[in-house]
């Protein structure tokens, strides 16, 4: 059973180094953009489709799978504790209830998140994000961790998560790729982990993208599969970005889309089969 899935739809990696100077930030980037290894498919919160979404459950199924990355998502409880949560309140994916922001670790803790999905589940917890890296590491699994945020916690979240992963130091970490909607997350992330990249997360690309990922130092660009063209896919490429596009659950379209040049899919399936061959033909748009 699958509850809550968006249908193609979002609702709603490295020792530190040093900031770039403003004569070599330009090749900085270039550099932090040629230095991520991303798979074609990317497991969307985990193994969406064949475990309950951000779980550590859910990574070992996409492990189990062959992918090689997954992608999750990080918020912070009312004590300031970074976990995995896609939305702002518990009642979709445990069996609990309230927003997460007004809840301390230790609530959240006591719910279930994973009987909704299956039996098989039962006793599945909201994992911490130190839980959740130290796992994705021993499992060898890249990761985009994807910064959420309650309004005006933007800044907190982004530097929180960051404090964590250094607190964990770079040889407890997987390959990671940081990303967001909110910007003010992304300063925040800069400022304390400028090591580990970063991409912008958006829904419909504006006609200043670069503009902005390059403020915001980021290495990827991401966008809604829906509202790409193969202009605006060949756009971004030319610039140097890798562009990361979500939630593809079928195959044509994923082939469809790295026909125009897109590189990397999010996926509830991670082991989505991709044909090697050219379908843009076959899809309209």
């Amino acid at each position: 059973m699958i509850r809550g899935l968006t249908g193609g739809r979002e609702r709603d990696s490295r020792p530190a180094m040093r900031h770039p100077t403003t004569a070599t930030a330009g090749a900085a980037r270039d550099h932090d953009r040629a230095k991520i290894a991303l798979p074609r498919v990317i497991g969307h919160r985990g193994a969406a489709a064949c475990a309950p979404e951000n779980t550590l459950a859910g990574f070992r199924r996409a492990r189990a799978l062959d992918c090689r990355w997954v992608e999750f998502d990080v918020r912070l409880t009312a004590d300031a504790q970074p976990v995995l949560l896609h939305d702002s309140r518990l009642e979709r994916t445990t069996d609990g209830r309230g927003k997460l922001s007004t809840l301390s670790l230790a609530a959240v803790r006591r719910h279930d998140a994973g009987a909704w999905f299956g039996p098989s589940f039962a006793e599945e917890r909201v994992p911490t994000l130190e839980e959740a890296v130290t796992l994705l590491a021993a499992l060898g699994l890249g990761a985009n961790l994807e910064l959420k945020a309650t309004r005006g916690r933007e800044a907190e979240t982004g530097a929180v998560v960051a404090d964590t992963l250094t607190r964990l130091g770079p040889s407890a970490l997987p390959e990671l790729l940081i990303s967001s909607f909110r910007p003010a997350a992304l300063v925040a992330a800069r400022a304390r982990v400028p090591g580990v990249a970063r991409g912008i997360l958006f829904r419909a690309i504006p006609k200043n993208w670069r503009a902005v990922a390059e403020r915001l130092g980021c290495a990827t660009i991401h966008a809604d599969h829906q509202r790409l063209r193969p202009a605006l896919v060949n756009e971004i490429r030319g610039a140097g970005y890798p562009l990361l596009a979500y939630t593809v659950n079928d195959p044509g379209r994923a082939n469809a889309l790295f026909d125009w040049g897109v590189t990397s899919v999010f996926s509830d399936d991670p082991s989505l089969s991709i044909e090697p061959r050219r379908v843009a033909a076959l899809v309209k748009d």
